[in-house]
């Protein structure tokens, strides 16, 4: 049994929640980049909300992944498009939910493909605690605890909005 509330918490108001703890940051110009896919989304809809004049950049953690072995390629692998220098550069690591580091750790290998940034802090809406690697977001809204064989889902319905939803193993 889920000790979840229920509704799941807007995924749209953390969005704006999200957006406000960012916002304290704008004076150093930072580069947001979503890791696909709840991420990628999450840095589109904070892009928005901040008014930031500059495209966010995606990435793809699948060939970063420390069990790629295990787990073999995604059948839906984007291409990573980091639209800026990284280069010395304030950049933000977006994403839905954090969880073992594991996604994390992949993603900064990937972004240092890219440059060397100034720093790289983490934004998520969704921690769940469970790290395997030093990992922790600098902005987060939501900790949550979830039960043996559950995953919280960031999807979009017809009408683009984010929203919860939760999984069973």
């Amino acid at each position: 049994m889920s000790s979840l509330p229920n509704p799941l918490p807007d995924a749209e108001a953390q969005c704006r929640q999200l957006a406000e703890l960012l916002r304290p940051q704008l004076h150093r110009q930072p580069a947001l980049v979503g890791i696909y896919s709840g991420g990628a989304w999450i840095a589109e809809r904070l892009c928005q909300l901040l008014g930031l004049p500059e495209e966010i950049g995606l990435i793809d953690v699948s060939f970063y992944r420390d069990d790629f072995a295990e787990k073999g390629l995604h059948p839906q692998v984007k291409p990573t498009v980091i639209p800026f220098d990284a280069e010395g550069r304030h950049i933000i690591l977006v994403d839905d939910v954090l969880y073992t580091g594991r996604t994390t750790r992949a993603a900064i290998n990937e972004l240092f493909d890219y440059g060397r940034p100034a720093s790289v802090e983490l934004a998520v809406l969704a921690d769940r605690g469970g790290r395997e690697l030093p990992v922790a977001a600098t902005y987060g809204v939501w900790d949550v605890t979830l039960a043996t064989g559950e995953s919280l889902v960031l999807d979009r319905n017809d009408a683009d909005r984010l929203r919860w939803r939760l999984e069973h193993a």
